[in-house]
């Protein structure tokens, strides 16, 4: 999935290729930046795109900005900006995923604070096949980053070489995506999305205090589900409730609402994706998508009128 022929950067339209960094720049030398991944849907019907709880994902982008530390980023108004224009520039009018990255730049040493640049491309990107069919996964021998050890709930570049090696050794083992554990063996979340369990017609969701990043899309379902009158229950969670849950769900931005249909083998329930999954897929689906009016301040639109 290539990404679209422009990008902005420093807020300024380039052409993808000339989109670059230097070898030596903190980004690179570091792994230091924060990255936000953000969804723009289509509304073939409306003929409009929108992106997906813009705002959110800038303020939870200048939270990252604020604990690393990164002085002279641009302000929030000037990435929102430069992002619709990068979108109109590629004149895209189908659903994408859209690459924010704020990042030490220059060529200093490890503590340095600036110069900071920034960056953002779309890729157009639908769903995946495991919206409908459900993902095989795997609890991975790598542990969750602890927040003591790095922030956790920030979308920090280098926070996600912890889900690399996670995701790595589950593909190595046959699996679709894997699942990671506190360092005290509570569930954290998945390789790149929030977990979400169905237990006696409840749902349970591994509270923020278990090294989970803060998602969006999780805050979003956690909604989706009261408003429906569905109970939501935020806690600890063991990893053998995995295996006794009716269903499990992962959720995120990129992945969106994908559901767990076996854990280690085992299958989820009957081992297809359960009511209380499709319900929820249904909602936010529609909601994303601007077919529920009263859910359209969620929604940024990039072509005005």
């Amino acid at each position: 999935m290539p990404t679209a022929p422009f990008m902005v950067q420093n807020g300024r339209i380039v052409r993808y290729a000339d989109c670059r960094l230097h070898g030596f720049s903190g980004a690179v030398k570091y792994g230091c930046g924060v990255f936000e991944g953000l969804r723009a849907y289509w509304n073939d019907e409306q003929r409009q795109l929108r992106v997906f709880r813009m705002k959110e994902h800038l303020a939870r982008l200048a939270f990252g900005i604020r604990v690393l530390r990164l002085e002279g980023a641009p302000p929030l108004e000037e990435i929102e900006a430069g992002v619709l224009e990068m979108l109109r520039a590629n004149e895209l009018r189908e659903t994408c995923h859209v690459r924010v990255i704020v990042h030490l730049d220059g060529d200093d040493e490890l503590s340095a604070t600036g110069p900071v640049g920034w960056m953002a491309g779309a890729v157009p990107r639908g769903s995946s096949r495991f919206v409908e069919t459900g993902m095989h996964v795997k609890v991975t021998s790598w542990a969750r980053i602890a927040d003591a050890a790095l922030p956790a709930r920030v979308k920090a570049t280098g926070n996600y070489l912890n889900n690399r090696a996670a995701e790595l050794e589950a593909k190595r083992d046959g699996y679709d995506g894997a699942l990671l554990s506190t360092a005290s063996g509570k569930l954290s979340e998945a390789s790149g999305a929030c977990v979400m369990l169905v237990r006696d017609g409840r749902l349970v969701t591994p509270s923020v205090t278990s090294d989970i990043l803060e998602s969006i899309t999780r805050a979003t379902l956690i909604e989706l589900a009261r408003e429906a009158g569905i109970e939501v229950v935020e806690r600890s969670v063991d990893r053998s409730e995995l295996w006794a849950a009716e269903e499990v769900l992962a959720c995120g931005s990129g992945w969106e609402i994908v559901p767990i249909v076996s854990v280690d083998r085992l299958p989820v329930g009957d081992g297809k994706p359960g009511p209380i999954t499709r319900a929820l897929q249904k909602a936010y689906f529609a909601t994303v998508r601007g077919e529920r009016p009263e859910r359209r301040g969620w929604l940024t639109p990039v072509w005005p009128g």
